[in-house]
């Protein structure tokens, strides 16, 4: 079963092997890594890693049916038993936003979570997608809790969850992404079945951020926001024995304005 699993949004996989993902996909330790974001058919993705590919990674994906938007894939070091597209609701399955794989006991999800706009028709997609995710999850950590699977949903969030999350939590209130509807959410799947695994590691303390805007100084400032989680079922995070995000060492080697977060399991 895998034990390192990794989560990052891309930002547009070709975009990205141009500036070091290929490379990264070379030297990383992990077992599973989920991508977000990928804006690239299901064939591009795989001509964009056809190296990593032949180096041995495996990748499932769902391609979203808007050109060049959304996207989600699993990388892996061995092939899945099982895999699945969407959420069960109708509006987003063509989108690009949800895919599990199953390997052995363990479910890995990658997730991309719409973004919004308030008083936007954006923002009125988002909600709607938090609904019925909200009540997909609920069955999912119910089923597995009666088949003894663990699962592990990795990606971008599109909310930070608490003022720990974000840098500049004051001018954000009023902005998506730091709404109080979206923050009492993620709260509520918190309350039940999930745990923030990367949080639960790293207790009272900024961050660790995972996404920096490309405008201004705010990755050299390290005024970022945590919006990439890996919420796990409670066997699955209690064997959680370290994360960390993977912030690259200088603003010139990023090759998304998100890093890497990574967790190790027992």
């Amino acid at each position: 079963m895998p034990h390192i699993v990794t989560t990052v949004n891309v930002n547009g996989v070709r975009a990205a092997a141009r500036k070091g993902l290929v490379e990264w996909l070379g030297a990383t330790a992990a077992d599973v890594v989920c991508l977000q974001e990928t804006r690239a058919t299901d064939d591009q993705l795989r001509s964009t890693l056809a190296g990593p590919l032949a180096d041995g990674w495996h990748v499932v994906s769902a391609e979203s049916a808007a050109k060049g938007r959304s996207g989600v894939a699993i990388l892996s070091r061995r092939p899945p038993d099982a895999v699945r597209v969407g959420h069960g609701d109708d509006e987003f399955a063509d989108a690009g936003r949800y895919l599990e794989a199953d390997f052995d006991d363990l479910t890995v999800a990658s997730l991309y979570l719409p973004t919004g706009q308030v008083d936007t028709p954006k923002q009125e997609q988002k909600d709607r997608f938090l609904v019925s995710f909200a009540r997909y999850l609920d069955g999912v950590a119910s089923a597995a809790d009666d088949a003894g699977r663990d699962v592990v949903v990795c990606g971008d969030w599109n909310i930070a969850h608490t003022e720990l999350d974000i840098k500049n939590w004051k001018g954000n209130v009023e902005n998506s992404g730091f709404l109080a509807h979206e923050r009492e959410w993620v709260a509520a799947l918190l309350s039940t079945h999930w745990f923030d695994v990367v949080r639960h590691l790293h207790p009272d303390v900024p961050g660790p951020y995972s996404w920096w805007s490309y405008r201004g100084k705010a990755f050299d400032n390290d005024a970022g926001w945590r919006i990439d989680y890996q919420l796990a079922t409670a066997g699955l995070a209690s064997r959680a024995k370290a994360a960390h995000v993977e912030r690259a060492a200088s603003y010139d080697l990023r090759w998304s304005d998100h890093a890497p977060v990574t967790v190790q399991y027992r």
